[in-house]
């Protein structure tokens, strides 16, 4: 796609990105049947490959409008253009560069704008967020519908069992876990899960107490100076752990062999940070090797495969011929188009005795996408009613995922129990562990 990019942007680093990818696209068209907005809406406007006709009119100096502002706003950015295209065309980073340009020329209402303001305020605040989660439950009673739903409840899990802690540093392989924001208060248990299995296999899970948001939520709703901030935050605060600074201390003095993401929404961004902190002299080169430290928690598990085999094949009392438990998996898109991991999860629930069931079109999104779940409502819950169907059409006994984003709103629509697969998988080694036990006593 030939360009001429206005003054205003052609010799700006982004501005030679944003030409480089759109030189990329032939107009094929493949994106269009894989894109959520495009099949909903049917408008090519609301398509990968209208939107990149309208941000090429931005790039060209051409007049902005709140349309332009409407149908970039509703890309979920899920990439799933990413994946079909023939031509290799950066989608996720060119919308990225056509919002930015966009929100300073066109801007926001006052009520768009606080909306928008709140979200980056509290939901990379972990503290923030737990505190107004658990008034706005308690409050839920009092609360207007649409504010009442926004709210998220406590339900579609597995119940409760005994408080499992998580297991000492004790092991000389060590990896750095990223906590999250939303993830310690709506599912503690996802990262408590990943220690407990990583110990099993030898890993020492640990933390960096100065990381934090990983900086998508801020930077994808347009404040991009913000979100890189968050970035250099997190490359500070991990870089003692990676074990290349001659006065590294305490457990980062080994060096930590990956940095370990149980949310692909951030390991997405993380594994991104090089790309993103690029042309930042202080930060280029350290940001560049946390990317490359960056592993999803299935490529963890996948690496330890024969061990993690070794323990799921441990003699057991005869349980009888009982059915292999049913399980749907919802591959969020950032894993499967963002970080393009496919397959990998489910090989590994597969491996540890799960049937999983066929879903349609399991290459489209849930319709969480971060905040746009709250910020475009509609389109969002018209997008979970056709994942829910898809999921629950095989009949599963459960539904199991690989994002807090995505569990969270796949929760809000269905009825069976919604968890992260490495909590399935925790579990069923710890009924494995037990079973184990008692097949001794019965030798015995």
């Amino acid at each position: 796609m030939q360009t001429h990019l206005a003054d205003f942007i052609k010799d700006s680093p982004e501005g030679q990105e944003a030409e480089a990818i759109l030189r990329n696209c032939v107009h094929c068209g493949f994106c269009l049947a894989t894109c959520p907005t495009y099949q909903l809406l049917g408008d090519e406007l609301d398509s990968p490959r209208g939107r990149i006709y309208l941000i090429k009119q931005v790039l060209e100096g051409a007049p902005v409008t709140q349309k332009t502002q409407l149908h970039l706003d509703r890309c979920l950015t899920c990439r799933a253009c990413e994946t079909v295209c023939p031509s290799g065309v950066q989608y996720g980073r060119l919308v990225d560069i056509g919002r930015g340009i966009v929100e300073k020329k066109v801007g926001r209402s006052f009520a768009a704008g606080a909306v928008r303001y709140t979200l980056r305020q509290t939901l990379p605040n972990a503290g923030v967020f737990a505190s107004l989660l658990k008034l706005g439950r308690s409050a839920r009673p009092l609360l207007p519908g649409v504010l009442r739903d926004s709210i998220p409840r406590i339900k579609n899990s597995r119940p409760a069992g005994p408080t499992l802690s998580q297991p000492p540093v004790q092991h000389q392989r060590k990896m750095l876990v990223l906590e999250g924001c939303v993830q310690p208060t709506l599912a503690p248990n996802i990262n408590a899960a990943t220690a407990r299995i990583l110990d099993k296999l030898g890993i020492s899970l640990i933390k960096a107490p100065k990381a934090g948001c990983c900086g998508a939520v801020s930077y994808h709703l347009n404040a991009q100076q913000e979100g890189l901030d968050y970035m250099r935050r997190n490359v500070d605060a991990w870089w003692p752990y990676v074990g290349m600074e001659d006065d590294a201390g305490g457990e980062g003095a080994v060096g930590v062999e990956a940095i370990v993401m149980t949310a692909s929404g951030c390991g997405v961004t993380v594994k991104e940070y090089g790309h993103l902190l690029r042309h930042d002299p202080a930060y280029a080169e350290r940001a560049a090797r946390i990317s490359e430290l960056t592993k999803d928690i299935s490529e963890i598990v996948e690496a330890e495969t024969q061990a993690l085999v070794s323990l799921l094949a441990r003699p057991l009392a005869n349980t009888g011929d009982a059915e292999k438990p049913r399980l749907a998996f919802h591959s969020p898109c950032t894993l499967q188009h963002g970080m393009r991991i496919r397959g990998v999860a489910e090989k590994i629930l597969v491996a540890a005795g799960f049937e999983l069931t066929y879903v349609q079109d399991a290459h489209l999104c849930c319709g969480s996408a971060g905040t746009y779940s709250i910020l475009q409502p509609e389109l969002s819950q018209q997008l979970l009613k056709n994942k829910v169907t898809a999921l629950e059409s095989g009949q599963p006994t459960r539904i199991a995922t690989a994002n807090i984003g995505c569990l969270m709103h796949v929760r809000g629509g269905t009825s069976l129990p919604v968890e992260h697969w490495i909590e399935i998988l925790d579990e069923k080694l710890r009924d494995k562990d037990t079973r184990t036990v008692e097949s001794a006593a019965q030798v015995k």
